[in-house]
């Protein structure tokens, strides 16, 4: 693992943007995987920007959720897929056979991640996976204790992710599960890249870069990838040693 530092948010933000950019540039049909939430929106949108500005060419592309709220309707602003939707897909004009989602309405959400597993394994596996950490050192969806040889599954979330999650929601949601990349997933993915911004994510921080790795702390558990990188601002950073 690589610890990466910069001064503020936008400055992360313009740096993962460029990560993925150049991901692109050197691999065009590369597969991108992508988290949600506050933490990588300005990333997306200034990698927007910058695919206008200088005319790059994504249409080859694969992108990839990172989880989703499982039973949130896709039209529904919190969902994962309204949020890629809205900020990736839409302004990269990538089109839908290249968009690789989870069903949260699916009859069978279990076999809705064997197929994500499928698809991963067609494609030849993620080249880039962006990622974000939460409160309790969650990555995705894999909340502390889930064991490192799930690949997609279905979790059921942690009280912590279930409050903190209302926050993307107009009106309070049952969210008592989530669909995600699994462990096998992450480990497998050629490069992963934990963003983490703001003085809440500083305690958190501290553990998943000092704490002795075990999935208690899951984010600890990606110091064990061979290229996985920590992008942290300054007031996330600050209680590191």
């Amino acid at each position: 693992m690589t610890l990466r530092l910069f001064e503020t948010h936008e400055a992360l933000s313009l740096a993962v943007a460029n990560e993925i950019l150049q991901r692109i540039q050197r691999k065009p049909t590369s597969v991108i995987c992508l988290a949600t939430g506050d933490t990588p929106l300005r990333a997306y949108q200034l990698l927007a920007e910058q695919v206008a500005k200088n005319n790059v060419d994504v249409s080859q592309a694969h992108f990839v959720a990172l989880d989703e709220w499982a039973g949130v309707p896709p039209s529904n602003p919190g969902s994962c897929r309204h949020f890629l939707t809205q900020h990736v897909f839409t302004p990269l004009a990538i089109k839908a056979s290249h968009i690789h989602l989870f069903d949260a309405l699916a009859a069978d959400i279990r076999r809705e991640c064997a197929a994500m597993n499928d698809t991963l394994k067609s494609l030849g596996g993620i080249d880039l996976m962006i990622v974000g950490i939460g409160m309790n050192g969650h990555v995705g969806f894999n909340e502390p204790g889930v064991p490192e040889s799930n690949y997609a599954h279905v979790i059921d979330l942690d009280e912590i992710t279930q409050s903190v999650g209302q926050k993307y929601f107009s009106q309070p949601m049952k969210l008592s599960q989530g669909i995600t990349m699994g462990w096998q997933n992450i480990f497998e993915a050629r490069t992963v890249i934990l963003m983490a911004n703001g003085q809440k994510k500083a305690d958190i921080m501290k553990r998943a870069v000092e704490e002795p790795i075990s999935n208690a702390c899951p984010a600890t558990l990606l110091r064990k990838h061979a290229d996985s990188y920590f992008f942290v601002d300054a007031l996330a950073a600050s209680k590191l040693a």
